[in-house]
């Protein structure tokens, strides 16, 4: 029931405090200035103040998690704004959402590495549409940011993995603003982050079988 819950209160304050879309003509910020606007939520405090949540699945996402080379490394645990995101649906199975936010100055999403002491660490930044919501707005082509396209993420029911963590078909971008990552700075993972601390569930299905938990 805990997912439930969770889910039921992020739709609930998605409801009170809904984004408006980034101004598609407005400049695309650096990323000197998207660092120095997210810098403060290197205190996980300052982001749960400003209205980020922890992902209710409590996952360390990595590669081979999504069905990837393990190789390619982590991206690790996702905090994000329900109202930036237009969140609809807690997962249930799947979270899904309208929104069409896409302005870094104020980034959906925030990632964090877990520490040995049970801290957070950012190392990323990141913004999320949900496909259909995208679409329905009239874009025919992913976003982009900097002139690279946001990556697209489906799941395929016919493996045994989820290669969407969760969500419904979207797209999104990951900046590597916080950690240095040899795939590049706008790669979906990061072979320079570590899920080995992570106390919670190891997959999403570990974590729908857990007691007091539920997918459903």
């Amino acid at each position: 029931m805990k997912i439930v819950l969770l889910g039921a209160a992020l739709v609930s304050l998605s409801a009170v405090s809904s984004a408006p879309a980034a101004d598609p003509s407005a400049a695309e910020p650096t990323l000197d200035e998207v660092r120095a606007l997210t810098q403060r939520f290197e205190d996980v405090n300052a982001a749960l103040a400003d209205g980020y949540v922890r992902d209710p699945m409590d996952l360390c996402d990595t590669a081979e998690m999504m069905g990837r080379p393990a190789a390619l490394g982590a991206m690790g645990v996702h905090f994000f704004r329900p109202d930036l995101l237009g969140i609809t649906a807690p997962p249930n199975p799947r979270v899904d959402g309208n929104g069409t936010h896409t302005d870094f100055r104020r980034p959906a999403i925030l990632i964090y590495e877990p520490q040995a002491d049970g801290s957070m660490r950012l190392v990323a930044v990141e913004n999320l549409v949900f496909a259909r919501a995208w679409h329905a707005a009239g874009h025919t082509a992913p976003p982009t940011y900097q002139g690279v396209a946001y990556d697209r993420m489906v799941d395929d029911p016919a493996t045994g993995i989820d290669e969407a963590h969760m969500f419904e078909p979207h797209y999104d971008r990951h900046v590597w603003l916080y950690r240095d990552n040899p795939n590049g700075v706008f790669a979906m993972f990061n072979p320079s982050v570590d899920c080995r601390f992570h106390r919670g569930p190891r997959t999403a299905m570990a974590q729908g079988n857990a007691p007091g938990h539920s997918s459903h």
